[in-house]
């Protein structure tokens, strides 16, 4: 099954640079495809990425997170190994503000992702707040112009066992 995902929530753009900062991405990079685990930020669940580029803007990726399987959007362990892989735009200072946010608890408890990121963006200065802000709009944008697959068939195809932890 292959299908084409839908831009997905701001705040996952914010999470997938927490996963970055708070060092959540083991990743490895063989023939165009790059495979990784995403550890979620509470560390109860794991997530398994595939993404192969095949141009700059047309990718077939897989990852068992809810907001790609269910939800059908690029989620945000895809965007994390995207930004790490440079295939999307990545700042380091700004994933630094982010590091240590309980993502997952902010998410169940408020319900709604525009909570969280009014909570977030309270949490930091001014600079740190547009910078952050313009970044997003620049991922998202990028994410737009992508043609984006889930290629469940990936997920069978490209197994971590064999070199993960």
């Amino acid at each position: 099954m292959v299908i084409l995902l839908r831009i997905p929530p701001r705040i996952k753009v914010y999470e997938a640079l927490g996963a970055l900062a708070d060092d959540r991405v083991s990743m490895r990079l063989e023939d165009s495809v790059v495979r990784a685990r995403v550890v979620s930020s509470d560390g109860s669940r794991q997530y398994r990425v595939v993404v192969f580029r095949k141009t700059d803007f047309l990718y077939h990726v897989y990852s068992n997170d809810n907001g790609t399987v269910y939800r059908r959007y690029v989620g945000y362990p895809i965007i994390s190994v995207m930004m790490a892989s440079g295939f999307l735009p990545y700042d380091e200072s700004l994933a630094e503000a982010l590091k240590g946010v309980p993502w997952r608890r902010l998410n169940e408890e408020s319900k709604k992702y525009k909570l969280v990121e009014e909570y977030i963006l309270s949490r930091l200065n001014d600079d740190v707040r547009d910078r952050l802000l313009e970044f997003v709009n620049n991922v998202l944008s990028k994410i737009k112009r992508m043609k984006i697959y889930y290629d469940e068939e990936l997920g069978r195809t490209h197994s971590l066992t064999d070199w993960l932890p």
